[in-house]
């Protein structure tokens, strides 16, 4: 059976089990935004968000920089169709990214809890597009075999953590920790002790 992220996905996963904690958010977001400025050195502009499904990146993140400029994308007609025009979604597949550039390279790019879930060849053929289009820093949030996973557990590929760090590293992805990168175009300026185990 293919799994669906119509209404009832968002509401069971986002709204009745209590999973989605808007404090826990703000922080991931806060997170994410010193950590760009901090190597982009000047305030954060533009942000992509692969995955985002209903957009929940987009307040807390204009809340924090109200003329950031975000764009999202994901692969539920409900979610575009529901919020694309007021929260500037539009469709796409992760895969669809071998070749899409909607944009110019983006000083944060998120793709939050979305990776395990792929299969490896969807992945594989998405994620140099990502690689290309982040001019900054990324939010990778991706949970392996090794942790205590909460939530979805539905098409979950557990993947040993070694499975993604060679092919982050591959498309040019340089570990910070607490899932944020420095995308290809920053990766050189990294001191050696700002870069993750």
């Amino acid at each position: 059976m293919t799994k669906a992220y119509d209404r009832a996905y968002f509401d069971r996963w986002y709204r009745d089990r209590g999973l989605h904690d808007a404090r826990r958010l703000a922080r991931k977001v806060a997170l994410a935004v010193a950590t760009a400025e901090y190597h982009l050195e000047r305030p954060l502009r533009t942000v992509l968000d692969v995955g985002c499904g209903e957009g929940v990146w987009r307040a807390p993140l204009l809340k924090l920089r109200p003329h950031a400029r975000y764009l999202g994308f994901d692969a539920s007609e409900y979610a575009i169709a529901r919020f694309g025009a007021r929260r500037n979604l539009h469709f796409a597949r992760f895969a669809d990214f071998a070749v899409l550039r909607p944009c110019a390279p983006v000083d944060l790019l998120v793709c939050s809890d979305v990776l395990h879930y792929l299969p490896a060849r969807e992945l594989d053929r998405g994620l140099p597009g990502l690689a290309a289009l982040c001019g900054g820093v990324a939010f990778l949030e991706t949970f392996a075999r090794e942790d205590e996973v909460e939530g979805d557990l539905a098409g979950f590929h557990a993947r040993p953590a070694r499975f993604y760090r060679e092919r982050f590293a591959r498309a040019g992805f340089v570990a910070l920790g607490s899932h944020l990168y420095l995308g290809p175009a920053l990766a050189a300026q990294a001191a050696a002790l700002e870069r993750g185990g």
